[in-house]
């Protein structure tokens, strides 16, 4: 069953990144050959309005396949015959989809559960928090000008800026007490295992729920903070601070969808709703950023070339593209490759 959820939700995540490329692009004229949903060999499948519509055999993936698309192709109702403003938009409408999904389950979310702000259950004794006069029940708004709309983010600050932690940079904390806004100034310590924090305890499961507009509001700043997981996660990757071993790929994603969906059932239907809407908001974000990301076959290394046509207001060669493309997607399948053995040992070897 636990499989079955977890193909459902990627299905439902891809067919809706798919459906803005296909929305736009048939708003924008341009003939779309296929929308597919999965890969490989086609199971079902349909034609209407000179699109075919079809489910493949493996359920991951899918495509909305556009007339000439690569091609230096000009015939009426291919992709380079539009004007590069659409070609721009249908691109962009993916990622852009995605984060449109993950911003309404945000919503359903916090209606359902609450929001966990950044209100602080304790402070430990001896550190830094304390000695500045942080108390339990203060509302942590700024760490250093950034704000902090959720508990979550104060845990992100602290995990994505250990390098600035670990060397006595002063950490300035705007937060409300009583309905009065402080600020203290005071330096992270070491938490005897060379991690640096700053001593303060909440929960992300500690939620209140919210008033409508303002669970408008923080379906936003939900939606914000996976988006900064997503970026905060590259950047320690780029900077070497992770490993390509701590990558995971879709059988990773899986195991962790099945982990989640079980440990739910003992709690009831509800919770495993919950849950899934969680881990689906996390995955579309994700899904967004990275497709965004300026690479070859990833819509941002599309989106380059289109930026690269506006600059020179001359189309790129559609075959030298379409060949970086393709470069590009291959390294993509090494990369698929390497990830989906590291899964497997991770899963085998239980770390």
């Amino acid at each position: 069953m636990s499989i079955i959820v977890a193909i459902l939700i990627f299905s439902v995540i891809i067919l809706f990144h798919e459906f803005g490329h296909f929305l736009f692009a048939k708003l924008g004229g341009i003939t779309v050959n296929e929308f597919s949903l999965g890969m490989g060999p086609r199971l079902l499948s349909f034609v209407k309005g000179g699109t075919r519509y079809s489910v493949k055999l493996f359920p991951i993936g899918g495509s909305c396949a556009m007339l000439g698309e690569d091609e230096n192709d000009m015939q009426q109702g291919a992709f380079g015959s539009r004007p590069v403003w659409i070609r721009i938009l249908v691109v962009a409408a993916g990622p852009l989809f995605n984060f449109i999904f993950a911003y309404v389950i945000s919503v359903i979310l916090l209606m359902n559960a609450g929001c966990d702000l950044p209100v602080l259950l304790a402070v430990s004794e001896g550190y830094p928090a304390e000695q500045a006069g942080l108390e339990p029940g203060d509302m942590i708004t700024k760490i250093n000008g950034k704000n902090m709309y959720l508990y979550r983010d104060i845990s992100n600050y602290v995990s994505f800026h250990q390098d600035i932690l670990s060397e006595g940079t002063p950490v300035e904390i705007e937060y409300v007490r009583g309905g009065e806004a402080h600020t203290v100034t005071l330096t992270a310590a070491d938490d005897g295992n060379g991690r640096y924090i700053l001593g303060v305890s909440g929960s992300s499961s500690n939620r209140e729920k919210l008033g409508f507009l303002r669970t408008i509001r923080y379906g936003l700043y939900e939606v914000r903070f996976w988006v900064s997981t997503t970026l905060g996660s590259l950047r320690l990757l780029i900077t070497g601070k992770a490993g390509a071993q701590d990558l995971s790929g879709p059988v990773g994603v899986v195991s962790m969808i099945g982990e989640t969906y079980e440990e739910s059932r003992t709690d009831g239907w509800y919770y495993v709703m919950l849950n899934m809407m969680n881990i689906s908001i996390l995955l579309s974000a994700n899904l967004g950023v990275m497709n965004l990301l300026p690479l070859p076959a990833l819509d941002g290394g599309r989106l380059l070339f289109l930026f690269l046509e506006v600059i020179r207001r001359k189309r790129v060669d559609p075959d030298k593209e379409g060949m970086v493309h393709f470069a590009g997607f291959m390294l993509l399948m090494l990369l698929m490759v390497f990830i989906l053995f590291n899964d497997i040992r991770r899963i085998v070897t239980g770390g």
